[in-house]
């Protein structure tokens, strides 16, 4: 009795890869990068493992970073871009300040330790500080919190022509300070304290006409 024959398959033409391109590939690139980058750290990271880790080949990588260094920071600003922080808008700049630090305390505290850990790499490969790397990090581009503080001066409860720059910075330096110095999340007490009893007494003395 005869056997049933099968048509034998074609690997080939059962199974089409489609070829990333574009801003579709460079994402896939950028995103493990920054695997990479979470999993292994900098000192293990290699333009190989990336290449490996988004199937592809290496001079793929070569064709649009230069080096790691110009990986790892592209992949940081990604994720940062890829993740952004809900800016809040409760009609009060306090309570507008408190919400936004518990969302960067929220969203930042992993990424804000992974990045500290990555300075000393980037410093002893490149000579690069941890303000060079923010400052390349921001690129020139407005920070969305500033919302925030632009807001509250349409609202007249400040006036951002007398209050420095460095003042509104305080807040966020002292929430990325302990999450670097404790590798842990910052606890609601202390972001109160830190707007109540730092920021709000200084924004004070330069002039808010309504709390």
């Amino acid at each position: 009795m005869p056997t049933e024959q099968t048509a034998p398959t074609n690997p080939v033409s059962d199974t089409v890869k489609r070829r990333r391109r574009g801003a579709e590939l460079e994402h896939a690139l950028l995103a493990a990068a920054w695997q990479e980058l979470a999993e292994l750290g900098f000192a293990k990271l290699t333009m190989e493992s990336v290449a490996d880790r988004a199937k592809t080949g290496v001079a793929v990588l070569y064709r649009r970073w230069a080096n790691k260094n110009e990986l790892v920071l592209a992949a940081i600003r990604y994720y940062g871009d890829t993740h952004p922080i809900e800016i809040p808008d409760t009609g009060s700049l306090r309570d507008d300040m408190i919400a936004l630090l518990r969302n960067l305390n929220a969203a930042r505290t992993e990424f804000a330790t992974l990045v500290g850990a990555t300075f000393a790499g980037l410093h002893e490969s490149a000579g690069l500080t941890p303000d060079d790397v923010r400052n390349i990090l921001r690129h020139n581009s407005p920070w969305r919190a500033d919302d925030v503080f632009r807001r509250a001066h349409d609202r007249g409860e400040i006036d951002l022509e007398r209050i420095p720059r460095d003042v509104l910075d305080v807040p966020f330096q002292l929430v990325r300070h302990d999450i670097l110095m404790t590798m842990a999340p910052v606890s609601p007490e202390r972001i109160r304290s830190i707007v109540d009893d730092v920021f709000w007494p200084l924004i004070t003395t330069f002039g808010v006409t309504r709390a």
